[in-house]
């Protein structure tokens, strides 16, 4: 990528892709980075018909046509590789990816999680949220390693636990969350503002040694410490 290129995105997704057309609109609305394609393991994700509908490849990769873990991860990485992103996208992509898979994108992979990791990595996170009784929730965007859910942390955001709360309502006040941080830190990283190396983030040129913290929606356009 030369300094007058946009950044060239993957997306891999599994379901609607709500997170991936938060994606879209960003990148179309602030032309920082361009979605190159979307690939998903399920045919009848809807959010391959988001990516046709906004003129972008959209690909089925599904596990279940091959003999192997590693056929499958041969032909995802061949997919992807074809298209010669600068980052790789997970957004809703819900396979455990191989520590060979995660080695080939090392350092340009990110994923966004709906808790506040390093808590209730995995899956159900809002119910696991209300059967421990917290107060706060929320949502992180971090490095991918081979460590499920437990790469360097770049930004959370945090919402309350109201009393009333079930699971459905609590994922959509997380959810709100996400389609504001995930397109933000995609722009980081077009922008050059976000790197990491050798496990280490760099942010604006500079170690980044805890998370940065969004407290709600309110705060999505100043979120750095000053």
């Amino acid at each position: 990528m030369t300094s007058t290129e946009k950044a060239s995105v993957v997306v891999l997704i599994s379901g609607r892709g709500s997170n991936l057309q938060a994606l879209i609109d960003v990148s179309l609305r602030e032309r920082q980075f361009s979605i190159a394609a979307v690939i998903s393991n399920h045919a009848d994700a809807y959010g391959l018909k988001r990516a046709k509908n906004a003129g972008i490849r959209a690909a089925c990769i599904d596990y279940r046509n091959f003999p192997d873990q590693d056929s499958f991860d041969d032909a995802l990485i061949e997919n992807i590789d074809s298209s010669k992103p600068d980052l790789l996208v997970l957004a809703g992509f819900m396979r455990i990816l191989t520590p060979r898979f995660v080695q080939h994108f090392q350092g340009r992979a990110i994923n966004i999680h709906p808790s506040l990791l390093p808590k209730y990595r995995g899956l159900h996170t809002h119910q696991r949220v209300l059967d421990a009784g917290d107060k706060i929730h929320g949502c992180s965007v971090h490095f991918v390693t081979d460590e499920l859910d437990g790469g360097p942390i770049i930004i959370q955001s945090r919402v309350p636990v109201f009393a009333n709360d079930n699971e459905d309502t609590l994922a959509k006040r997380v959810l709100k969350n996400e389609h504001i941080i995930y397109p933000m830190v995609v722009t980081w990283y077009a922008q050059k503002r976000l790197r990491m190396r050798n496990d280490q983030i760099e942010f604006d040129g500079k170690p980044l040694t805890q998370p940065l913290i969004l407290q709600d929606i309110s705060d999505a356009q100043n979120p750095l410490p000053t």
